[in-house]
């Protein structure tokens, strides 16, 4: 049986509206992933700075700072890297 133009158009429209549907989707979720990776990277410049504040007082008190500006300096490293996974996650797109 041969299509009516109506039936054409009418798969056309719907083929229209999953492909907007799917951008949409696509958009989202990049926009997610981004978000993630600023947020773990504004961590980790918190961490960077916390080590660094630990690091000038481990001078007056030996054992404490120290041990106190080595996990801060390890937090830091973790977040940057948690970081730039996502961002680079995010980055990587789909190809057909």
């Amino acid at each position: 049986m041969a299509q009516t133009k109506a039936d054409r158009q009418a798969a056309a429209k719907k083929a229209a509206a999953t492909r907007q549907r799917n951008a949409q989707k696509t958009r989202s979720q990049t926009s997610g992933k981004k978000a993630a990776s600023t947020r773990q990277a504004r961590a980790a410049r918190g961490s960077a700075a916390q080590a660094k504040k630990a690091a000038g007082s481990a001078a007056g008190s030996v054992t404490g700072g120290v041990k106190s500006a080595a996990k801060a300096a390890g937090t830091a490293a973790k977040e940057g890297r948690k970081a730039v996974g996502s961002r680079a996650g995010a980055s990587r797109t789909k190809k057909r």
